[in-house]
């Protein structure tokens, strides 16, 4: 099975589950969109309406999050699962929020345009670690000066021990919040696929890529929020 296989599975259920599964849902994705709401702003009072990627947009959680912070945008919207895109587009279409979305995989070259904002939740994580780099060079490129990228991650412990902890820490958490064996355990079988890096790595990434004012702006143990912005 593929990752998007994977996911199309649990589509009708994704966003519900969310609110267990990530503890700190709403400090991880309220960072993200704090991140990314400035430049959103300066496009709309320089007269122009700003551009919006969403990479590995999934049901459209994120870019549902930033089009209500900041009326006006346009979005576009990659993932490779389809059924996904689907709900993203029924919840984007009900609420008339302006969007495309675009079925690829994030390996593959982005969709042409510059944007004000390219951002990502709980997907990057998906790619060998050359794949994220290589990600994040076409990203700085994606990007009109001062334009930002914020990626809502999970991501690797520095250590064994601490990637161990990470794990002990989240199951405990979506205990507490109500999730069943049944959930967890096929959390656990979607994560099969993960491959996370740490945010130290990551950010030096970023850098790497061109990005400047490149930091973690939120973490809680596997969960964190980093990013940066085009020179």
């Amino acid at each position: 099975m593929t990752v998007a296989d994977a996911f199309d599975a649990v589509a009708g259920t994704y966003d519900e589950a969310r609110q267990r599964l990530v503890p700190c849902f709403d400090a991880f994705y309220g960072t993200a969109v704090e991140v990314a709401a400035p430049p959103l702003r300066a496009a709309l009072a320089a007269g122009r309406t700003p551009e919006v990627l969403d990479l590995g947009a999934g049901t459209g959680l994120l870019s549902l999050l930033l089009s209500a912070a900041v009326p006006g945008v346009r979005l576009t919207l990659v993932d490779a699962a389809p059924a996904m895109l689907a709900v993203a587009a029924d919840q984007l279409r009900a609420r008339d929020v302006s969007h495309r979305v675009v079925r690829a995989d994030l390996a593959d070259p982005l969709p042409p345009g510059r944007h004000d904002a390219v951002v990502s939740a709980l997907a990057i994580h998906h790619l060998a670690d050359a794949d994220k780099r290589a990600l994040y060079r076409r990203v700085a490129a994606a990007l009109v000066p001062g334009g930002v990228f914020v990626n809502a991650e999970q991501v690797a412990g520095p250590t064994p021990a601490l990637d161990r902890r990470y794990d002990e820490v989240w199951t405990a958490r979506i205990t507490e919040l109500g999730s069943d064996a049944e959930e967890i355990a096929a959390a656990r079988d979607r994560m099969r696929h993960d491959r996370p890096a740490t945010v130290a790595d990551q950010c030096g990434w970023l850098a790497e890529a061109g990005l400047v004012d490149v930091d973690c702006f939120f973490k809680e143990w596997r969960f964190a929020v980093f990013g940066g912005r085009a020179a």
